[in-house]
């Protein structure tokens, strides 16, 4: 199988080629990546000898780079290029509808134009708004976006679905809840949470931190992409869920009781703006008709993460450098 992975030196990208590639002997991907500041050729570094990787650096939305490697002949496209961070959308939401929605039309464009036979959408379940204490997203749930990132990501779903009803697209749409895991940028919650821990620094915590989410290790994320693209039927939205609720200060704090340090580092900052309390996957459609299901609980997951970090504190340290650390200072100074 021939991939073109869109995306694939952030997170959840390079976890998925590095299972893709660990997992099959007859698995070709080509990863095309923008290398804005959460892509990282580090995540991949051990895999750029593979004779079966091939790494392109180009953007979504540059229809030239777009259609030759479309024309190349992909047997699937896994969409995994995104901005992605809440707060980065509502301080500057412009590189969001660029990416989500205009690198997303480009792909099917050129996917269309070359007859490639399927292409995946990962999404998230952010488009489907906020719930209250009880209930759960379903694949039928109305899409109510609530933040600009949300809005770009619940457009490019729509898109493909529009392509789907429209032409007759082999798109499908998959929806996870959050990821966690090794390579992900610290600017999103648990490895921030991680990263301030282990030197000792504040842990900021918005509003009262009772905000729960739905908690899915990333290697989990990788088997279900897999089993979409070998199983999962054109037109389908799949939700991929872990099952797994948690509040944000339940994590935190079992952060610092794993890595020793005192609940006095938590401290509560001014909340996010428009704010989702509460995000639950119902993923039974993926269990019942992909076989899949979340093999790692979270305080599995959370040790194996803790771990990588700490043991890779050389990547820590780099990627916190320059950018990031200024976007984060200005972030939290006034709060």
């Amino acid at each position: 199988m021939k991939l073109l992975v869109t995306g694939g030196a952030g997170f959840i990208g390079s976890n998925f080629i590095r299972f893709m590639l660990e997992t099959y002997s007859d698995v070709w991907i080509v990863n095309l990546d923008k290398l804005t500041y959460a892509g990282n050729l580090d995540n991949l570094r051990d895999l750029e000898t593979h004779p079966h990787y091939t790494f392109v650096r180009g953007d979504i939305c540059d229809r030239a780079t777009v259609e030759k490697l479309m024309s190349a002949g992909p047997d699937a496209v896994v969409n995994l290029a995104a901005e992605t961070h809440v707060d980065r959308s509502i301080e500057d939401a412009r590189s969001f509808i660029e990416t989500n929605v205009l690198g997303t039309h480009c792909l099917l464009e050129a996917a269309r134009a070359n007859k490639v036979t399927r292409f995946i959408q990962v999404s998230t379940d952010e488009v489907y708004g906020s719930l209250s204490e009880t209930g759960f997203f379903t694949e039928e749930t109305p899409l109510r976006p609530n933040s600009p990132y949300a809005a770009s990501k619940a457009s490019a779903d729509l898109l493909v679905k529009a392509y789907v009803h429209t032409f007759a697209f082999p798109g499908i749409i998959t929806r996870c809840s959050n990821n966690f895991g090794p390579y992900q940028f610290p600017e999103k919650f648990l490895p921030l949470m991680i990263n301030n821990a282990r030197q000792g620094k504040t842990l900021p915590i918005y509003g009262d931190g009772l905000y729960i989410r739905d908690w899915l290790f990333a290697r989990d994320h990788c088997r279900a992409l897999d089993c979409v693209l070998r199983q999962g039927r054109a037109g389908e939205v799949y939700n991929i869920g872990g099952n797994n609720e948690w509040r944000n200060i339940d994590i935190a704090k079992r952060i610092l009781r794993l890595l020793r340090q005192p609940e006095s580092l938590l401290t509560f900052v001014k909340d996010r703006p428009g704010h989702d309390r509460r995000y639950a996957i119902d993923a039974s459609k993926s269990f019942r008709e992909l076989g899949w299901k979340p093999e790692t609980r979270f305080e599995e997951g959370l040790g194996v993460t803790i771990r990588w970090y700490l043991e890779n504190d050389a990547w820590l340290d780099k990627v916190t450098s320059g950018e990031y650390r200024n976007y984060y200072e200005r972030m939290y100074s006034n709060r």
